[in-house]
C-alpha cells in the first residue's frame, strides 16, 4: 500500500512542472520501512497460557497504535527462541515491531533488555514525528520479559517475585 502511494505520488510529481521553492516536498518511508511493512516478519502469537511465552502489551492513546509482542524463552538457557507481534496502527509501528522481533531472536533475556527505541529508529530512519512508534516497540520487549519473568516466579513458586515483576 505504501509502495503504491510513492509511486503514484512520483508519477504526480514528475508530470508537474519543476520543484519550486515553495513547494512542499511529500515525505516518504525509507525503504527498510515499506520492507517491513510490506513483508512483515513474525506475524502472528503465541498462547500467552504457556509458561515459556512473555507477552508484552503497549498502546499510544495519542495516535491509535496498538502493540502485541510476545517472546517465547528457552527456560534452560534463558535464550529467546521465537517471537512474534500483532499490531494495530501506521506502517511505522508495524515496522518497529517487525524489526523489535527480529533482534530480540536469539538473545539472552538481558541483551534484549538493552535494545532501545533510538537504535530501531536509527535503523529504520523514522523521522521525529514517528519516534513514538520505535518507543512502542522498546515498551514492549520491556513488558515482555517483564511478563515472563512473572510467570516464572509463579511457577517456581515465589509469589512475591511474580507480584513484584507484574507491578514494574
Amino acid at each position: 500500500m505504501i509502495r503504491l502511494v510513492t509511486k503514484k505520488v512520483l508519477c504526480a510529481a514528475s508530470a508537474e512542472a519543476p520543484i519550486g521553492p515553495l513547494q512542499v516536498l511529500p515525505r516518504f518511508y525509507h525503504e527498510r520501512v515499506v520492507d517491513h511493512y510490506d513483508n512483515p516478519r513474525n506475524v502472528g502469537s503465541f498462547d500467552k497460557n504457556d509458561p515459556t511465552v512473555g507477552t508484552g502489551l503497549v498502546g499510544a492513546p495519542a495516535c491509535g497504535d496498538v502493540m502485541k509482542l510476545q517472546i517465547k524463552v528457552d527456560e534452560e538457557t534463558g535464550k529467546i527462541v521465537d517471537a512474534r507481534f500483532k499490531t494495530f496502527g501506521c506502517g511505522s509501528a508495524i515496522a518497529s515491531s517487525s524489526v523489535a522481533t527480529e533482534w530480540v531472536k536469539g538473545k539472552q533475556m538481558e541483551e534484549v533488555l538493552s535494545i532501545k527505541n533510538t537504535e530501531i529508529a536509527k535503523h529504520l530512519s523514522l523521522p521525529p514525528v514517528k519516534l513514538h512508534c520505535s518507543m512502542l516497540a522498546e515498551d514492549a520487549i520491556k513488558a515482555a520479559v517483564k511478563d515472563y519473568e512473572a510467570k516464572r516466579a509463579k511457577v517456581n513458586g515465589n509469589p512475591d517475585l511474580s507480584s513484584k515483576a507484574a507491578d514494574a
